[in-house]
């Protein structure tokens, strides 16, 4: 615990929590897996690091990915802002020992069922599911960190298993996970979006990993749509299905009663509501950049938590 006398920490269950609200820039490298449309990549910028690698397959995801890193991001783009052999596509068609040195693996990654086969609850059951590439490129380069984002649900699937496959699997390879679901409105965004983060810190590196103190939630809907009268203070979990529902079905979550009137969401809000910057950029149709927001990270509670997460291993 001497690691962490230097700051005001407290205990919220099993949890360390640190109670600070300082904001450093480091010198480090990270990658980012299953990329999506950068919220990682952002969070992780914002704190000083330099992108070295970065995988995404969708077509359409990719474009907008290049639309707004391609100018920052000289490790994984062309001098002509052409994606490299560093921003790959299919990560499964990718040797991991090719892949950059980084201090830390961020990765949204897909959950498929595990097989049920053996069970023997580690490396080798993760074979046939996307973990398991992570996973091999957490044993080919073993960074002092990885950083892993999912639903929820992935904690209780198949009653546990298929959770309990992948935090052996980060100890067999040697890493102490700490995991915990995080809501978007814990730090600052007007939406709950209950998430899985899970925080693996390599078992050489002795401090400990304390949990980012939670943000008073400031922001509401009314912030969303510049200052109008909104039905909800807390808006509805940006999600893909269901979009355009009726605004009094259970599905709706994108309706919103403002000023007296209907509207919609669109990318403009869609961005506040995941914390990107009005000046980010969509070169696709509106409908799919509200599913790219979607499918999206809330960016403030992973810089949070990457914050805590350097101060750990530096």
């Amino acid at each position: 615990m001497d690691n962490i006398s230097i700051f005001d920490t407290y205990v919220i269950g099993n949890n360390v929590v640190s109670n600070y609200n300082i904001t450093e820039k480091y010198n480090f490298k990270f990658i980012d897996l299953f990329a999506g449309i950068g919220g990682f990549h952002i969070a992780m910028e914002d704190l000083g690091g330099e992108c070295v690698f970065a995988s995404e397959w969708n077509e359409n995801c990719r474009k907008t990915y290049t639309a707004n890193f391609s100018k920052t991001s000289p490790k994984i783009f062309n001098s002509d802002g052409t994606p490299n052999k560093y921003f790959c596509g299919d990560i499964t068609k990718f040797n991991p020992k090719e892949i950059p040195e980084h201090d830390i693996l961020c990765a949204g990654f897909p959950c498929q069922p595990f097989s049920q086969a053996g069970f023997k609850l580690g490396f080798e059951d993760t074979r046939g599911t996307l973990f398991f590439n992570v996973a091999e490129i957490v044993k080919a380069k073993k960074p002092k960190a990885v950083f892993l984002e999912n639903v929820r649900g992935l904690l209780n699937h198949d009653n546990g298993k298929t959770f309990k496959v992948i935090q052996n699997t980060m100890e067999e390879l040697g890493y102490r996970m700490y995991y915990n679901i995080v809501k978007a409105s814990d730090f600052n965004l007007p939406q709950h979006r209950p998430r899985l983060y899970m925080v693996c810190i390599r078992k050489d590196i002795k401090k400990i990993f304390m949990e980012p103190q939670k943000l008073p939630l400031t922001k509401t809907m009314s912030d969303i749509f510049d200052g109008a009268k909104v039905n909800k203070e807390i808006g509805f979990t940006l999600r893909v299905g269901g979009k355009g529902s009726a605004i009094t079905d259970r599905r709706n979550w994108d309706g919103y009663i403002v000023d007296g009137k209907e509207r919609r969401l669109k990318p403009r809000e869609g961005k506040r509501m995941q914390g990107f910057s009005d000046n980010y950029v969509f070169p696709v149709s509106d409908n799919e950049a509200m599913k790219q927001l979607g499918n999206s990270v809330a960016i403030p509670a992973i810089k949070a938590y990457g914050e805590s997460i350097l101060k750990t291993i530096f």
